[in-house]
């Protein structure tokens, strides 16, 4: 929804009527996961995708008849035959996708607000259509469900994550949104700049702390959520910086560099990096056992950090850096995907 949402908000402020298509259902390979959303409105302009391109057209075919007053519905998509008209995942997957009119609720409010929350939609059944949210505590938001569609829905969004469950013989769909991620980016460097504008455009919510007044002016980071001069203890405890939260250390300054990765330590963020030459990764090394931190938690920071792209130029260092980010928080190693095996997607 945080992907749609501001084009949906802009044409509803225009007075046009909206149509959103929600991936419901995936197996085997698909381009898009779980939850991803195609948007159109009543003129025919169009927001987000649930595939790859090859089955937007019929979806957006069902769209327009469901803003013409057609119910909600499910479309199920398998396997393009050779016919090269045929609509169709050459891909080898097969998705479910839900149509219908687009609502004002619970979930769009979460989005904006940069909370948690769930819509549970059934998808057949005597109620096939209907709709109802969860908030981020659980709390029903609209019409009254199944207690056991409630309890199965605040289970996956406890669990961060989209997925159909099965009560009464009937098919609910869980839409689940969370904040965007955030990188916590210590040093306003020049470097540190370019990591919060690419951080930017894949979704990322970026903060920079540094308590150099000097180089930490909000004007230098326009892309930044906020910019924090302060010692990064202070800083991390002002942010409620947790597991959720990624950390690179871009200072090149001992003193600040062991302050962050100390106060991030202390956090247990969920990734944790520090840019240096391997001399100055085997100095701070030692310097944090000195510390007391022990084997294990050294051996979790990702020192130097970023991915082997052989960046020269400090917009591609930016990449490197964040290629590693985005790659620890889906448990992924950053290899060429070539060289893998596997599913490219995930299913979640």
């Amino acid at each position: 929804m945080r992907d749609v949402l501001p084009e949906v908000d802009a044409w509803c402020a225009r007075g046009h009527r909206v149509a959103i298509a929600t991936v419901v259902a995936v197996r085997h390979s698909a381009p898009r996961p779980l939850g991803a959303k195609l948007a159109v409105d009543d003129r025919g302009d169009v927001a987000g995708a649930v595939s790859g391109g090859c089955v937007e057209s019929a979806v957006l075919r069902a769209a327009r008849e469901v803003l013409d007053g057609a119910p909600g519905r499910l479309l199920a998509f398998g396997v393009a035959d050779d016919d090269p008209w045929e609509i169709g995942l050459p891909c080898g997957g097969e998705i479910d996708v839900w149509v219908d009119v687009h609502e004002d609720d619970e979930l769009a409010a979460a989005v904006r607000a940069g909370r948690s929350a769930a819509r549970l939609t059934a998808l057949d059944g005597p109620r096939a259509g209907s709709r109802t949210c969860l908030g981020e505590d659980g709390a029903v938001h609209g019409a009254r469900v199944d207690p056991g569609v409630v309890e199965a829905g605040r289970g996956l969004l406890g669990e961060e994550r989209c997925g159909i469950v099965e009560v009464a013989g009937a098919r609910w769909f869980v839409d689940v949104v969370v904040p965007a991620p955030r990188l916590v980016v210590v040093g306003a460097s020049d470097l540190a700049r370019h990591v919060c504008a690419v951080a930017g455009t894949v979704g990322w919510r970026t903060v920079v702390v540094d308590p150099r007044t000097v180089f930490a002016r909000p004007e230098r980071f326009p892309g930044a959520e906020a910019v924090v001069d302060a010692w990064p203890g202070e800083a991390f405890a002002q942010l409620a910086v947790g597991p959720r939260d990624a950390v690179v250390v871009l200072t090149h300054d001992p003193k600040l560099d062991d302050a962050a990765l100390l106060a991030a330590l202390d956090a247990g963020v969920g990734f944790l990096g520090a840019m240096g030459s391997r001399h100055a990764q085997a100095a701070r090394r030692r310097r944090l056992r000195e510390a007391g931190v022990d084997e294990a938690a050294l051996d979790g920071i990702a020192g130097p950090v970023g991915l082997d792209l052989g960046a020269t130029a400090t917009p591609e260092t930016a990449l490197s850096v964040l290629a590693e980010v985005v790659a620890a928080r889906h448990g992924r190693e950053g290899g060429r995907l070539r060289d893998a095996h596997g599913r490219i997607h995930e299913l979640r």
